[in-house]
């Protein structure tokens, strides 16, 4: 890729960034404590966040809300509680395989806390089910870690704004644009999110501001 082209790639993402700060400003997001964040960040793929909302209310009525309940918690018991977040088997398992490597490899979320970035990172990707996109959700807030969210609505929005940065140097483009905070991070996460829902899942494509910067 040429000097100009990144440069243009930067240009662009930044753009997005401040159109989407200006329209939305502060949102709330993920309030939840880090056990809840990574349960959510699990039971979120393949669903909508309604859904997810449901599961961990589940999840807290049995108890099951926290890594340590769920290592010790048959599979079955647990998949009572997600089945409306679908694919319930196969997150069951994933939540299962979080929970051992919480408990079992890091020594809790306490010795979690202590590891650096790239070390948790990498063990996370390590675990079964566990991809990119939730390693980072996990890391940015649960732990609140600099490490920035690509997800299906980045890419499409960073598309539509004529970024040809492939899916896979996102994450080092937006991080290279924004401050390396993690707040910084989980609020333009949470504009693009917003702004896809409202724009791209409706396919308002005429009139949207990103569409704009593709020229």
């Amino acid at each position: 890729m040429s000097a100009y082209s990144s440069a243009n790639n930067a240009g662009k993402a930044q753009k997005i960034v401040g159109i989407l700060a200006a329209r939305f400003g502060e949102i709330p997001w993920w309030p939840g404590d880090t056990d809840e964040v990574m349960i959510g960040a699990i039971l979120t793929q393949q669903t909508r966040w309604e859904n997810v909302k449901r599961g961990l209310r589940l999840l807290r009525e049995k108890g099951l809300c926290s890594m340590t309940a769920l290592d010790t918690t048959e599979e079955v018991e647990i998949e009572s509680a997600i089945r409306c977040t679908g694919f319930y088997r196969m997150k069951a398992r994933r939540l299962k395989a979080l929970a051992a490597f919480v408990t079992g490899t890091c020594g809790g979320v306490a010795g979690m806390e202590t590891m650096p970035t790239g070390t948790l990172r990498e063990g996370l990707l390590g675990v079964n089910g566990i991809g990119e996109e939730t390693a980072d959700s996990i890391l940015c807030y649960g732990f609140g870690r600099a490490s920035f969210v690509i997800d299906a609505y980045t890419d499409r929005i960073s598309r539509c704004a004529g970024i040809t940065t492939p899916r896979s140097g996102l994450k080092v483009l937006f991080e290279s644009v924004l401050e390396t905070d993690s707040h910084a991070y989980r609020q333009t996460h949470a504009h693009i999110v917003e702004y896809a829902k409202g724009w791209c899942t409706k396919k308002r494509c005429e009139g949207c501001r990103i569409m704009d910067l593709n020229g």
